[in-house]
């Protein structure tokens, strides 16, 4: 179970949302860019604090107090890869795990590695591979612990949609095999549909709909819901 409540004051609103999950649940925080969506994640994933409420997931308290980065059960993919530049492919997936665990995790790792179409760029450092191709490597890195809780902030912004589309099942498949608990971020509803089978609306630091896309899409909540949701044929989820 992942329980979520939590406020966090900053201009020009505060946001204030509260959620539970189970776990292998699939939750998309959807709505436009400014409406607080990165700022539950970031709070999740410890690179924020709250400034109240309360964060658990299974038998971790996460906050308060605040617990230190490297104990939580989380993986977090931002928009940014943050990828080692100076260290090839292989050592930034590998970078989270101790030697011990390396051997341990060889058969996960190297599936991770043929799916992902790495095993040519294995051997080769980060700054010379493509943004497509670092997109991966960041997954890679982020499911090599085999993580409890996937936090996923717009992952594929400036992808084009075959790689898109390529991640998004692999994405699925993994799910489906370690069965992680799963929050995504974005303002794209294809992008979104694809990932989750729920969905949690923004507006203003608030959620102000939940429930699954078709209901969403049967009974907008407000004006700017279905706004978003007709912005282009493209934006609609395909149920």
């Amino acid at each position: 179970m992942l329980e979520v409540a939590l406020i966090k004051r900053r201009k020009p609103f505060a946001v204030e949302v509260k959620f539970r999950l189970r776990r292998g649940d699939r939750l998309g925080l959807f709505g436009a860019s400014g409406a607080g969506k990165s700022t539950v994640l970031s709070c999740i994933a410890g690179i924020e604090m709250p400034d109240e409420g309360e964060i658990r997931f299974e038998q971790h308290r996460l906050y308060p107090p605040g617990m230190k980065l490297h104990r939580r059960p989380i993986a977090y993919l931002t928009q940014d890869d943050l990828l080692f530049p100076h260290l090839t492919v292989a050592e930034n997936v590998l970078f989270g795990l101790r030697n011990g665990d390396r051997e341990k995790a060889r058969a996960w790792t190297g599936e991770l590695r043929e799916r992902l179409g790495l095993g040519p760029l294995w051997d080769d450092p980060v700054r010379e591979i493509s943004g497509g191709q670092a997109r991966r490597v960041a997954l890679a890195r982020m499911l090599a612990r085999r993580p409890p809780l996937v936090l996923l902030d717009e992952p594929f912004a400036a992808l084009d949609r075959l790689t898109m589309d390529d991640l998004i099942g692999a994405i699925g498949e993994w799910h489906r095999q370690i069965g992680f608990t799963l929050i995504a971020v974005d303002h794209r509803a294809e992008v979104l549909s694809q990932l989750c089978d729920r969905v949690a609306v923004m507006e203003a630091g608030r959620i102000v709909q939940e429930g699954s896309w078709s209901d969403l899409i049967a009974a907008p909540a407000t004006e700017t819901v279905a706004r978003l949701l007709g912005q282009s044929e493209r934006n609609k989820p395909d149920l």
